[in-house]
């Protein structure tokens, strides 16, 4: 089928839709009290993980599986031999829509929503790994339809169903810091090669992988080994970077201990790439090897905080009440939250939520817990999300707090894409002396309710990002 037909017929099929478990549909399901019935899309990689965790509850049955690398999913398709197989998942919509409730979502970034809005739009509730979608547009939408449907959904930042999280802001409610004016996050991403030219030279295309599904909403382009397995997070085009990779990981502890909501500005500084003596290289089609973003934050309770993101290397200052020895956040990153009265670090995922200087942990009483806690800490992200679906209560990280948390990720990456962003001064060509100027390096102002860059419209292009024809969404 046709993407485009595709897209019109599961729109027009939700419609009739009414929110009911599929065991009425006329399958010979058990009560949803007692089973969730999924489908799988990417299960390699980080897909086969989700699927296993998932599986592991002991609540959840495999109808059909889904990926367009039978390579990257052998491991997976042989642990559940009993569920379908498929590479397209416009043929798995087709014949399984009716007889799953749930979906999980583990592809590359940029066909995360293609794939999850038509089974949402059918009242499938969602499971969809981080970043939620790939760009701003595609998050306001998801969060958007998830609401529209009454569906059970989660974002797959596992911190965000963290003990930690919790005790943050417990801690910073409870008047120990005072108000927070500025947060630094950082990670040690990326892992894979980012800042390097587009690959030219036409490769085969392994046995096993349909490339034409896997590019999907991407524009087309030979198959080369620079794209795949993972390195296809570096690429604009697939994925968001390190700040898209571990963003929604990282900030999703300030975003929510201090309810940020939508940033009002960012702005970008990232390496400089030089291909020869003085020879600036333009690799704006690749994330850049390490980068800067500031963020700033309107918020009810503790005025205006500054959010700064560091990555491939580059980490914020030291606080100077760190004792000699101690280190802030743990290796893969963390989170400072600078407050009137004090300091409070976390690591990755919220975790190990804590005062500095470390004596003050000794000399304080903290607040008795209050905030409902979700058992096995972060392992029991998936957990919650299952319950949440047989229960019909809200998971932990919900679109309308993972969709608004991914468009403040995504909106540091416009900053980024602008910085990057070159052309050749008049009367320049490659290999001048100085030939570039940079349009893009200033302050993004960000309408948040409108979705809008309001002082360079340039920027605005990159907000709901481009599509192969007959793959645009609706």
């Amino acid at each position: 089928m046709q993407r485009r037909k595709f897209i019109k017929k599961s729109a027009a099929a939700s419609a009739a839709f009414s929110i009911v478990p599929s065991f009425v549909l006329g399958k010979n399901h058990v009560p949803p009290s007692d089973t969730v019935y999924m489908a799988g899309f990417g299960a390699g990689g980080q897909g086969a993980g989700d699927i296993q965790a998932l599986y592991d509850t002991g609540k959840v049955k495999f109808v059909a599986l889904c990926d367009v690398d039978d390579r990257r999913a052998s491991g997976t398709y042989a642990k559940f031999p009993k569920a379908q197989k498929f590479k397209d998942f416009r043929k798995l919509y087709d014949k399984h829509v009716k007889d799953i409730d749930a979906i999980v979502v583990a592809t590359p970034d940029h066909m995360h929503a293609s794939i999850a809005l038509p089974f949402i739009r059918a009242k499938k509730h969602a499971y969809v790994e981080k970043p939620l979608t790939h760009n701003i547009h595609e998050a306001r939408l998801m969060t958007q339809v998830a609401a529209e449907n009454g569906i059970v959904s989660q974002m797959g930042n596992q911190g965000a169903s963290a003990d930690g999280s919790r005790e943050a802001r417990e801690l910073i409610e409870s008047g120990i810091i005072g108000k927070v004016y500025k947060v630094d996050c950082w990670t040690n991403r990326p892992v894979w090669p980012q800042g390097i030219p587009v690959p030219t030279e036409k490769q085969a295309v392994p046995e096993g992988l349909d490339w034409d599904l896997w590019l999907g909403a991407a524009a087309n382009r030979d198959y080369n080994a620079a794209y795949l397995p993972f390195k296809w997070r570096g690429w604009w085009d697939f994925g968001t970077g390190a700040l898209g990779d571990m963003g929604c990981h990282i900030m999703e502890t300030p975003f929510s201990v201090l309810d940020l909501g939508y940033p009002t500005e960012a702005e970008a500084s990232c390496t400089t790439n030089w291909v020869g003596d003085f020879v600036e290289a333009d690799y704006n089609q690749s994330c850049p090897s390490s980068s800067l973003v500031r963020l700033k934050f309107k918020t009810e309770k503790h005025g205006d905080i500054a959010l700064n993101w560091y990555d491939g290397g580059i980490m914020p200052d030291l606080p100077d009440e760190l004792k000699d020895g101690e280190t802030m956040g743990a290796g893969g990153g963390g989170s400072i939250f600078y407050g009137s009265r004090g300091i409070l670090i976390c690591d990755v995922y919220s975790r190990n939520a804590r005062i500095v200087p470390s004596n003050t942990m000794k000399m304080i009483t903290p607040p008795t817990p209050y905030l409902e806690r979700i058992p096995g800490d972060t392992s029991g992200h998936k957990a919650n999300f299952v319950n949440a679906c047989l229960n019909g209560t809200k998971a932990s990280s919900d679109f309308s707090k993972s969709g608004p948390l991914t468009e403040a990720v995504l909106m540091g990456n416009l900053a980024i894409r602008a910085f990057q962003m070159k052309e050749f001064k008049p009367g320049k060509k490659a290999g001048d002396w100085d030939p570039f100027q940079y349009p893009g390096r200033r302050k993004l102002m960000w309408d948040g309710a409108n979705m809008k860059v309001t002082n360079w419209d340039q920027a605005n292009e990159w907000v709901k990002g481009s599509y192969r024809k007959g793959w645009e969404l609706s």
